[in-house]
C-alpha cells in the first residue's frame, strides 16, 4: 500500500479477493451457510467454511483517503456514489475509527498524520458481477475493512470490522481456506475467521465459476437469511443437528485433500441450503432453470466417470461454482460448452486461467443427453484458490485522484 500526502490526504488501496465461499465467504465458493443469532453484531447460528479465490482472476479493488478538506464522508461503489449511511458501512467506520483512538490514546504522542475528525472518502470497483450471489458484499467489506485498517494505522485482528459490514467478509480476510467460528459469547469477540488451511495446500484444485446471470438479486443474502432464521424449522435442525459433524468431516477431508469426501459434501450442503430457502415462508427461490440444468450436467458427467470428479455449489444467486482438479478442468469445460453453447461471445465466453481445448466424446455426449440451451450461461471464470488481501503499491491503479474523487477511467 501507499501512503502518502497528496492535497492534505492520505491514500491506501487494497486488491482483495471476489467471493467464497458456498463463499465465494463463500459463499464465493465452498461454504457451509447459516443464519444469524444477532443481526446487530452479525454473530452466525453455526460456523463456516470458505475458500479465498484468486485476485487475478476475481477481485474487489479499494482505495481511501482521508482529509481535513472533505465535507462529509463518502463512498463509490463500481462508479456509483452510495448512500454512506448504511448502517453496515457505519458500522464498520465507528469500529475502526473506535480502535484508532484506542491505539493514539495508549501511545506516546501522535502517530498519524490526520484528525481521526476528517472524513474520508472510499472507492471500490469490483471485476465480477455485484450482488449476483458471487460474495461481492464478502469481498467489499473484507477489503474495506483491511484498507480503513492499512490507513488508520489500526493493527489487530480484522475479523470483528469486516463482519459488521458482512457476516462472510471475516472468512475474507484470510487466504486459502477459512472458518467462520460462530462463537458463544453474546458481544461477539470469540466470533472470528482463522485459516484452516493456506493458499498453496491444494494446488491442484481449481474453480469454475458459471456466471448464469450478472443481474441483482431480488432477494439480498441479508433479508433472505433472517426471514429463514425466524420461518425455517429445517434451517434450525441443520444448524443444530447437521453442520457441526459436516464442519469436521469437511476439514478433514481438506486437510487429506480428499476431493470425493469434499466435492460430495460441498454438494450435499449446497443442496441443503436451497432447501431451507424453499423451507422458508414466504419461500426463496435463488436457483433458475439454468442453475438445475447445471446440476443435472455434474451429476451425468460423475455418474458417466463412475466417481465424483466435479462438484457444484450455489450461494444466494443461480451463478454455479465448480470445483474440480486440473485434470478434469478441460473436460468438463467442453461439456458445458456442449450444454450450453455461448450465442455471440465465442471468444469470451472462458476467462481467466488458460485451459486447452479438448475434445468432448460421443459417450459423454450421449450420457448428458440434454437439449442444449444456447446463451443460458453467459461465460465461465476459471480461477483457483488465492491468498488474502494484497496491498496494492503502485498509485496509477488507485482509484481516487488528488482531489479525493474517483478517476475518470475507474
Amino acid at each position: 500500500m501507499r501512503c502518502c500526502g497528496r492535497s492534505g490526504a492520505t491514500m491506501g488501496s487494497i486488491s482483495q479477493k471476489g467471493g467464497p465461499g458456498n463463499s465465494l465467504a463463500w459463499r464465493l465458493c465452498l461454504s457451509i451457510p447459516g443464519g444469524k443469532r444477532d443481526e446487530d453484531l452479525i454473530l452466525p447460528i453455526n460456523s463456516s467454511l470458505s475458500v479465498t479465490l484468486h485476485q487475478d482472476q476475481l477481485k474487489t479493488t479499494t482505495t481511501v483517503a482521508i482529509s481535513k478538506d472533505f465535507a462529509e464522508d463518502r463512498i463509490w461503489l463500481n462508479g456509483r456514489e452510495e448512500d454512506v449511511g448504511q448502517p453496515r458501512l457505519q458500522a464498520c467506520l465507528r469500529e475502526i475509527r473506535r480502535l484508532a483512538r484506542k491505539r493514539r490514546n495508549t501511545q506516546d504522542g501522535d502517530s498519524l498524520p490526520f484528525s481521526l475528525s476528517h472524513k474520508v472518502h472510499v472507492a471500490s470497483v469490483n471485476n465480477f458481477p455485484t450482488a449476483a450471489g458471487l460474495a461481492s458484499s464478502a469481498a467489499g467489506y473484507a477489503c474495506l475493512a483491511y484498507t480503513l485498517a492499512q490507513v488508520y494505522g489500526v493493527e489487530s485482528d480484522l475479523s470483528e470490522v469486516a463482519r459488521r459490514g458482512s457476516g462472510s467478509a471475516c472468512r475474507s480476510l484470510y487466504g486459502g481456506f477459512v472458518e467462520w467460528q460462530m462463537g458463544e459469547q453474546a458481544d461477539g469477540k470469540d466470533s472470528v475467521a482463522r485459516q484452516v488451511a493456506p493458499e498453496l495446500h491444494w494446488p491442484e484444485l481449481r474453480v469454475l465459476i458459471l456466471v448464469v446471470s450478472a443481474e441483482k438479486k431480488l432477494t439480498s443474502s441479508t433479508v433472505g437469511m433472517q426471514t429463514s432464521v425466524e420461518t425455517s424449522p429445517l434451517l434450525r435442525f441443520r444448524a443444530t443437528s447437521v453442520v457441526p459433524a459436516r464442519m469436521a468431516e469437511m476439514m478433514r477431508c481438506i486437510e487429506e485433500r480428499d476431493f470425493q469426501g469434499f466435492a460430495q459434501l460441498t454438494m450435499k450442503d449446497s443442496n441443503q441450503f436451497h432447501a431451507t430457502c424453499l423451507d422458508t415462508f414466504p419461500p426463496i427461490s435463488y436457483l433458475n432453470d439454468t442453475s438445475r440444468r447445471i446440476i443435472q450436467l455434474v451429476h451425468c458427467f460423475n455418474t458417466h466417470h463412475g466417481r465424483t470428479k466435479v462438484a457444484y455449489t450455489f450461494d444466494a444467486g443461480p451463478n454455479a461454482v465448480i470445483f474440480t482438479l486440473d485434470d478434469t478442468v478441460a473436460e468438463f469445460v467442453a461439456a458445458v460448452r456442449h450444454s450450453f453453447p455461448p450465442e455471440a461471445n465465442g471468444d469470451k465466453f472462458l476467462k481467466g486461467l488458460q485451459v486447452r481445448p479438448a475434445p468432448l466424446s460421443d459417450e459423454l455426449k450421449a450420457v448428458l443427453a440434454v437439449e442444449p440451451t444456447p446463451g443460458s450461461v453467459r461465460y465461465i471464470i476459471a480461477t483457483q484458490v488465492g491468498p488474502g488481501p494484497q496491498i496494492l503499491d503502485d498509485p496509477n491503479v488507485h482509484l481516487l485522484g488528488p482531489d479525493g474523487l474517483p478517476k475518470p477511467d475507474a
